[in-house]
């Protein structure tokens, strides 16, 4: 009984994953570009300004589902975007997905949200392939309005990590997840397949399907840089 329960959630998980066609590839760019504007209208409780202002890349993964009974998974797709002489890069579409050993049961729904910290952490999302927590070091990360001085975020994580579900964002910890390119929707979007590099290298120009995302992102990253001036003043 318990090992068709399992059967059934894997299941259920590649199914709500992997279903995919340029409706879904453009519906999940509007999806991240929503987790963002919410995520920026309640700073007290969402990712501080200092670790969205200081990220070289963001990294959204809307309605990620996970599942567990006994055997765990976590399965998502998502979107991410680098910093470059010229702003952000066009999206680049990416998927998620690991697995955990434990005493757990349940499923949920969350938006995930990773932060790449400095040029090491780069790299990796630049490549078409990489483990969290083997060829990348991430950490849950800070909540709050401001980062505490005392963490050691800014320093030590190549990615920090971020999950929300019910509207709040806390730190999550994905080690042995596998982040790879979304070949299918890379097609559906760009009508062709072009590798991770390239796109979040600055060298693809964002698709008009991305405006609501790239906006979101501009926009997050203004109001970061604006809260910033404004607490200085106050001083």
């Amino acid at each position: 009984m318990k090992k068709l329960l399992v059967l059934s959630m894997i299941v259920c998980i590649g199914t709500l994953s992997w279903a995919g066609g340029r409706k879904d590839s453009v519906d999940r760019l509007k999806n991240a570009a929503e987790v963002l504007n919410e995520l920026m209208a309640t700073p007290d409780k969402g990712i501080p300004q200092e670790v969205f202002d200081n990220a070289k890349c963001i990294a959204v993964v809307p309605n990620m589902v996970k599942a567990a009974f006994v055997f765990g998974g976590k399965h998502g797709r998502g979107v991410a975007t680098c910093r470059t002489a010229n702003g952000w890069s066009a999206p680049a579409f990416i998927s998620i997905g690991g697995g955990s050993w434990g005493l757990q049961i349940g499923a949920e729904n969350i938006d995930l949200v990773m932060t790449v910290m400095n040029d090491q952490g780069m790299q990796r999302m630049l490549s078409n392939k990489f483990q969290v927590g083997g060829d990348a070091a991430a950490a849950a990360g800070p909540v709050g309005r401001h980062a505490s001085a005392g963490t050691d975020w800014k320093a030590d994580s190549e990615i920090l990590t971020y999950s929300r579900a019910k509207g709040i964002f806390a730190g999550i910890s994905l080690t042995g997840a596998v982040v790879q390119q979304d070949e299918d929707s890379t097609r559906d979007i760009y009508r062709k397949l072009i590798d991770q590099r390239s796109i979040l290298s600055g060298s693809v120009t964002s698709p008009a399907a991305a405006s609501s995302f790239m906006a979101a992102v501009r926009r997050s990253n203004a109001k970061a840089r604006i809260a910033e001036v404004h607490q200085g003043e106050k001083k």
